[in-house]
């Protein structure tokens, strides 16, 4: 099993997302790239410099590492500094956290991938991964426990949209 830890603003977007795909076999929300240990109210107050990120574990005997990659940069505005949506904060950045070399260089690539279809500079951070911590039991799976939050409709449901229709063949048979 591969694992990604991916930060691109709030964590329930890219948790729903790639939970959708096949070969995802868990996806977990939490924190990363900051000091100290983070729990929710601390790192979305920005006091930690921790994101909001997701550890993605997937088979790439099931699903390619560029698709996964090709995803994060899609479902999230990567031109964008520290803020997504009504979301704002270095908590919210765009990072990707490589546990090595092959990581970061996969990192990289899909980053120069990215380039071709956004027409503003990519700001997304790829840096070290130092420690994952995961988040609390209510931020994990949130989508799927709360589908008729306003927050779900508004904003992740589109994503998940844009996911089905470009990406339809690597979906598992998961319907909302």
């Amino acid at each position: 099993m591969t694992k990604y830890v991916l930060g691109g603003g709030c964590f329930w977007c890219l948790d729903a997302v790639y939970a959708q795909l096949r070969g995802v076999s868990k996806v977990e929300s939490g924190y990363a790239g900051g000091k100290g240990i983070p729990n929710y109210w601390r790192v979305v107050n920005g006091g930690t410099g921790h994101a909001e990120v997701v550890q993605v574990c997937f088979d790439e005997d099931v699903i390619p590492a560029e698709v996964i990659l090709d995803i994060f940069f899609l479902i999230h505005d990567p031109t964008s500094l520290n803020k997504q949506g009504a979301d704002e904060g270095t908590q919210y950045r765009s990072t990707m956290m490589y546990a090595d070399n092959d990581q970061k260089q996969a990192f990289e690539s899909a980053l120069k991938r990215a380039e071709k279809i956004w027409d503003d500079p990519i700001v997304t951070e790829i840096v070290p991964l130092e420690t994952f911590y995961i988040a609390e039991p209510e931020h994990q799976d949130y989508y799927n426990k709360n589908p008729d939050a306003g927050y779900c409709q508004i904003v992740i449901d589109p994503k998940i949209s844009k996911i089905r229709n470009q990406y339809k063949e690597w979906l598992k048979d998961i319907q909302k």
